[in-house]
């Protein structure tokens, strides 16, 4: 399984604001879940989670999104490009890839 991790870093190394960018973030792709899986209004989704890395507001996206919902995954680059965030690949299948610390 492959992640996407967006750090809460900009390219240019200052943190991004505002603070709980990462939980909205995860908040506003909360409605994609699995096939089956119940809605809820509560949880985030399996697929989009807010994470903290090197002390830092992040989230890290499933590369399974992809599949399930194309622009929605579209809409999570997209904002980590637009807002100038540094981001990291994770492949969880290859123990040579170490996710972010």
């Amino acid at each position: 399984m492959r992640q996407l991790f967006i750090l809460g870093v900009t390219e240019d190394g200052h943190r991004f604001r505002p603070s709980d960018w990462a939980e909205r973030l995860a908040g506003v792709m909360a409605q994609f879940r699995p096939p089956g899986m119940a809605p809820s209004h509560i949880t985030y989704s399996p697929y989009v989670l807010p994470v903290i890395v090197d002390g830092n507001r992040s989230v890290v996206v499933d590369e399974r999104l992809r599949e399930l919902e194309p622009l929605a995954w579209k809409f999570v680059v997209d904002f980590a490009r637009d807002n100038n965030l540094q981001t990291k690949e994770h492949d969880t299948d290859n123990p040579e890839s170490a996710p972010p610390a």
